[in-house]
């Protein structure tokens, strides 16, 4: 089979290690019957993967395969399978666990493309192994398409109600939720039609110019920053160890959301949290979104709206601050999985071994940032879905397992209920989302009668 290969990946991620993965996928790729074609270097501008995609069209290629090196948004997955008409199939690879930064993240950009594949109805093979260890059976399921993304609308289900879920819907039907920025380009995953989410829940959104957050900012009294410096100093190590000009900066933050939340009313934040908060204003606000989704009003970065109103159902449900969360690994073997997302997490979910410390942005050097991991315990993972253009509940359980922290800022282990690898299917096959929110304790069968209150089907994983 000829083979064009297109290699993807971002400069903010560890590229001396991705060109190092990237070669071993080459050498094996080499070592098969195949005929590969393309440059087989990775392609960090959109400019160099518009020249490889035109030079790859002059070939008599049979399938195109994305190597999906580092995290990227979707966006350049959906160009290369708009300009061949191919089959078509990604390759993620996954990284040690060493509680180190994640240095590739590349099973978020496959998240990210599979969701974006499904409302662009576009059928497509995968793989999440590591080129160094992979067999030649795993990559040939590729191209006999075995493992093709798919709507699995054949596993949902009706639930009934009840008086608390009725009580759910009718207290979330009044909610408002701050957009705060645009979505990143590419992040299909954070799209939203605001007529669509006030037919299904009845909350609305109210949209923010981002430079609106960063002017309130800039006139924040010293005294609040002081006083939330005492409150951290007294909860987290290290503190003193980040950039003070930079940590005060992100604490201004905090306190502009709680003005914003003051005057508009909003009952969650949906934030455009990256680059501009760095290139522009110098500081991240990671830590923020956490204390106020701490103080339950949910921050959902990337400006994901859906996200914010995941979090704003499981909160009602839960009764807890919740987290919401990239996945970014599975590992088959282990039968675990890796929640992760930069150092938002609330403190509360914090393990008891463990005092909380502070950081800054392992890809940006800006705090500040939390760092620990999470707290054992069962918990419940849910998320408003609109994979296949069609809205849905997604629900998981598991427990999150006494185990080092897996990478830097807010994470943790997770034991599926199911088989890691049934999981990881599902999660690729549904085009779900990347972020999902995470919340203690068994919420299953009160969510699934909210999900019948919203009449939403409920879908398993």
């Amino acid at each position: 089979m000829n083979i064009g290969v297109l290699a993807l990946g971002r400069s903010t991620f560890d590229i001396e290690f991705a060109n190092t993965k990237l070669t071993q996928c080459n050498q094996f790729l080499s070592s098969t019957e195949h005929v590969i074609f393309g440059s087989c270097q990775l392609l960090l501008e959109e400019g160099d993967t518009t020249r490889e995609i035109e030079n790859l069209k002059k070939e008599p290629i049979d399938f195109i395969l994305i190597l999906q090196v580092t995290f990227t948004d979707a966006s350049t997955s959906i160009k290369i399978a708009n300009s061949f008409k191919k089959p078509i199939g990604i390759w993620a690879f996954p990284e040690p666990r060493l509680g180190e930064r994640l240095r590739l993240n590349a099973f978020c950009g496959l998240n990210l493309a599979s969701h974006a594949m499904s409302l662009a109805n576009i059928k497509f093979s995968w793989l999440y192994e590591d080129p160094a260890t992979v067999k030649q059976s795993k990559l040939n399921m590729i191209f006999e398409k075995k493992c093709r993304s798919a709507d699995l609308s054949r596993k949902d289900f009706t639930f009934s109600s009840s008086e608390k879920a009725r009580a759910i819907k009718d207290k979330i039907s009044g909610y408002k939720i701050g957009k705060i920025g645009k979505h990143p380009d590419g992040f299909a995953t954070c799209k939203y039609d605001q007529e669509a989410l006030r037919d299904f829940c009845g909350i609305e959104v109210e949209e923010i110019d981002l430079n609106a957050l960063f002017s309130i900012a800039k006139t924040v009294n010293t005294k609040k920053v002081e006083y939330d410096f005492r409150y951290l100093q007294s909860r987290l190590d290290t503190i003193e160890s980040v950039d003070q000009k930079e940590l005060k900066n992100s604490l201004k933050l905090n306190n502009s959301l709680k003005e914003l939340k003051l005057k508009g009313n909003y009952d969650a934040f949906a934030i455009r949290c990256w680059p501009e908060m760095f290139t522009e204003y110098g500081a991240a606000i990671c830590a923020p979104a956490s204390m106020m989704t701490e103080n339950r009003i949910p921050c959902a970065c990337e400006a994901d709206v859906y996200g914010a109103v995941t979090q704003l159902i499981l909160q009602e449900v839960s009764n807890q601050p919740v987290f919401l969360t990239d996945i970014v690994d599975i590992d088959v073997e282990d039968n675990t999985g890796v929640f992760w997302h930069c150092g938002q997490a609330p403190i509360s979910m914090c393990s008891s071994e463990f005092i909380p410390k502070a950081t800054i942005h392992t890809n940006r050097k800006m705090p500040l940032l939390f760092e620990f991991p999470l707290k054992e315990g069962a918990v419940t993972i849910m998320r408003i879905s609109q994979a296949f253009g069609k809205h849905k509940m997604i629900i998981a359980k598991g427990n999150i397992l006494k185990r080092n922290l897996p990478f830097t800022g807010t994470s943790g282990v997770i034991e599926f209920d199911r088989e890691a690898k049934l999981v990881l299917e599902d999660i690729i096959s549904t085009g779900l989302e990347h972020h999902v929110a995470i919340a203690y304790g068994n919420y299953e069968k009160l969510l699934s009668e909210v999900a019948s209150e919203l009449d939403l089907p409920v879908l398993y994983i």
